[in-house]
């Protein structure tokens, strides 16, 4: 990995690094097609496309016996795992839940109540590959927040993974498809003659599915879009180069797309960290990939002048996942807002919390956590204001919603509050 400064950073280079994309533009139109096909033609769709793509001949598309099935078929040391990792994801998550309150507001009665939707979709990437972690973080929110119907999409496969199905079965799935890419998101949209149309699409996904899930928005609720995985670690000069170097080569083996970088005010830990990474790069089965994303413009180890402008370039980065391993971890934390998570200290790998911490790990990336924050239950819900005024409460703002209704021409807004005291 290369070292740079952060103040010889060019405006090109700071633009690569603050300003990095989801990359679906390339993929949009075709996207739209197979949106439309999926919308028109439902399940012959589906099968069409997962000959084309997954070189899969599906039968059933509704493969939830399968799932109820698979959790008697993996072994006792992942199925313990799978369900250790919900367990701490349901309990986290149940922690965030909002209530229904109603106070009074100078005689106002006013409140805030939480219902759930009633159909949730959730994207779990796979085909060959198994995921579960991605269909607990989905599937438990949801079923935490009450959703009366949870459906699982996953990528079909010849042999779909037991530890993908068993997953869905523990984390309390009501379905699962097998279908995936932008197709899924079609048919989780629009519905099928099998597929359940939803009323929010969570979960991750490659650029097609990203993609699919900006065409549909507007129909359905998505939980935002979102790009290749990303980590941030903010490292001060007590930081151990071999753990900062250990955490940016696990999220590099995700994807050559991933953003992977570190900064410092400390030149000598930062050429250690660099070092380190190569090393240990060298040691992964996955190395190529991981070469890959250390070679991104938006990765490298950055030294910083002070740790207050390493804070700065932090925030700016407003990073997927955000490490910090410093002396002074709380007071670099207070000063940096926008991120998706957030790991304090040596002993909290960004893996823990990809797997089993709790916290969720479907968080907002591209600088997106400026704006947005990661999955939650409250993904899963809709919130309604209730309010109750008696004579003596409405006679008190009578003059204020009079005036402020007829200064906005809307005469009859005023007459309906006037009436009252007639």
């Amino acid at each position: 990995m290369d070292v740079r400064e952060t103040e010889s950073l060019s405006p090109d280079e700071r633009a690569a690094i603050f300003d990095r994309e989801s990359g679906v533009e390339a993929v949009r139109d075709d996207v739209v097609e197979i949106v439309e096909r999926v919308r028109t033609e439902g399940d012959v769709a589906l099968r069409e496309f997962a000959e084309e793509f997954d070189g899969v001949s599906v039968g059933n598309i509704d493969v939830t016996d399968e799932a109820e099935r698979a959790v008697g078929q993996v072994d006792d040391d992942l199925r313990e795992a799978i369900e250790d990792a919900a367990e701490n994801i349901r309990a986290f998550h149940e922690r965030t839940r909002p209530e229904d309150w109603r106070e009074e507001f100078d005689g106002r009665e006013l409140g805030r109540r939480f219902r759930p939707l009633d159909h949730a979709g959730v994207y779990a990437p796979g085909g060959t590959a198994a995921y579960p972690s991605s269909v607990l973080m989905g599937v438990i929110p949801a079923t935490v927040a009450g959703v009366d119907h949870v459906a699982v999409a996953t990528p079909p496969a010849e042999e779909l993974p037991t530890a993908t199905l068993a997953a869905a079965e523990i984390a309390g799935a009501d379905a699962v498809y097998q279908v995936g890419g932008a197709q899924a998101i079609g048919a989780l949209a629009y519905g099928t003659e099998t597929v359940v149309p939803s009323d929010v699409i969570v979960g991750p996904g490659n650029r097609w599915v990203t993609a699919a899930k900006a065409e549909v928005r507007g129909d359905v609720e998505i939980d935002f879009l979102a790009g290749p995985s990303e980590l941030l670690t903010v490292a001060d000069s007590t930081a151990d180069p071999e753990l900062v170097a250990a955490d940016l080569v696990a999220q590099a083996e995700h994807d050559t797309d991933a953003a992977v970088a570190a900064v410092t005010d400390d030149e000598e830990l930062a050429e250690e960290i660099a070092a380190e990474a190569d090393r240990q790069a060298s040691e992964r089965e996955r190395e190529e990939i991981i070469r890959g994303a250390f070679d991104s413009e938006a990765s490298g180890v950055f030294l910083a002048r002070s740790m207050s402008e390493a804070a700065l370039f932090a925030e700016e980065y407003a990073v997927e996942h955000l490490s910090i391993i410093a002396e002074d971890d709380e007071a670099l934390l207070d000063r940096i807002d926008d991120a998706g998570s957030i790991f304090l200290g040596p002993y909290s790998p960004v893996a823990a919390g990809d797997y089993a911490s709790g916290p969720n790990h479907v968080l907002p990336t591209g600088g997106a956590a400026k704006r947005v924050g990661g999955l939650s239950v409250e993904t899963f819900l809709r919130s309604t204001t209730v309010q109750r005024l008696d004579e003596e409460s409405l006679g008190e703002i009578a003059d204020t919603v009079t005036t402020l209704a007829r200064t906005e021409g809307l005469d009859a807004h005023a007459e309906s509050v006037d009436k009252r005291f007639e």
